[in-house]
Formats: structure tokens, sequence, C-alpha cells
């Protein structure tokens, strides 16, 4: 299912990954709900090429499997989202909202296990384009940084930091921009890679 944000509008649907692709190159929408599992190309074939071959698109997993593998596999290829189908239709619209502003979102019980993956030294997943080299960030770049992973979002930041929301999403882009992070998903997988920030912090 493939939509336009503002009153969230379904431009397109696919039956397969290829065809996943072919609307988006075609449609250019905001979010694309892709499936993990599907014929002729999976989901997660299908959101690598997405995320390669645009800029502005973000790419919200839906799965009826809440497996690690499917987890990472999805975080590694460029989602922005992962949830599982049994989501309330209400919650579905707030999360593709949210992930088309750029938030990351993940299912609760999923968040739970990826902190418990990384506390547990268990191999981590790589995002294609992150720079891990947390010393070209400022001070304060590496503050925003430490509260993204940690959950907080811009207004939360901003109180913590007493700092303008404004002045927050200037900092969170310029930390996307530094770090070659396409959105939050990557930027708390990459904290926790680098010991930025340790589970249970």
């Amino acid at each position: 299912m493939i939509l336009k944000s503002g009153g969230i509008e379904v431009v397109g649907e696919a039956a397969d990954g290829a065809e996943a692709v072919t609307a988006v190159r075609e449609l250019n929408p905001d979010v694309v709900l892709m499936d993990i599992r599907m014929p002729t190309v999976d989901g997660l074939e299908a959101t690598r090429r997405i995320v390669r071959e645009t800029t502005g698109c973000r790419v919200l997993m839906l799965t009826t499997f809440d497996l690690d593998q499917y987890v990472y596999a999805a975080l590694a290829a460029g989602a922005s989202g992962f949830l599982l189908k049994d989501v309330t239709p209400e919650h579905l619209v707030a999360a593709v909202r949210l992930v088309e502003t750029g938030d990351a979102l993940l299912a609760p019980s999923i968040t739970r296990r990826l902190v418990e993956r990384f506390a547990s030294g268990a191999p981590a997943v790589r995002g294609p384009a992150m720079h891990r080299d947390l010393a070209v960030l400022t001070p304060r770049e590496r503050e925003v940084l430490t509260l993204v992973a940690h959950g907080r979002s811009n207004s939360e930041i901003a109180a913590d930091l007493t700092l303008s929301e404004a002045t927050v999403k200037t900092h969170v882009a310029r930390i996307f921009a530094k770090l070659e992070l396409r959105d939050r998903a990557q930027a708390v997988v990459l904290a926790y890679e680098t010991g930025l920030v340790a589970p249970g912090s």
C-alpha cells in the first residue's frame, strides 16, 4: 500500500515487491506500507531498492512475524518503522504520520528485544550508509543524539536541554547529515553500536 501524507491518501497498491518498487518510482509517495513476505521480490529487498532509489520516501514494515531476524533485516534495509499486523487502525494512521515526519517507530515488544540484543553483545545491524565516527559531532550534538537514542521527541529534548524546538530540529538535521543517517531508527541503532548509549542507561 502506497500513501501520500496530509489526509493519508492511498495512491497505489502492489501484489509483490517488484510491483511496489515500480509503483514508488511512478507515484512518488511519502510513505510505503510494506509486507515482509511477498512473492517474486520480498519486502526486505523491495525496501532496499526503494531506499536506494529515493530520498524522501519512508518505508513502514508490517508483518505477522515479530522474529528478530526480520526486525534487524528491516532496519538494515532502511525501514523507518516496524509494526505487527494486529495494530489497530488508529495506531496505524498515527504510525504513518509519525514515520512521514522522519521519526522512527517500532512496536514496544520489538524495541525491548532490540535493546536486549545490544545488551547481549550480539552482532548489530548496520545500515548501508551509516558513518560511525562520532568525533564529527559537537558536544551538543552528542547530547542530542543520546536523547534521541533514549526515545525522546524533539520537544522533550528541547525541554531537557533548555533549547527551542527549532534549535533541536537543526541539531538533529546536522547529526543526520554528518553521520549519513536516514532517520531516527538508524540514529538509535548507531548510538547503541558505538557505545554512546548502553541498554538500561
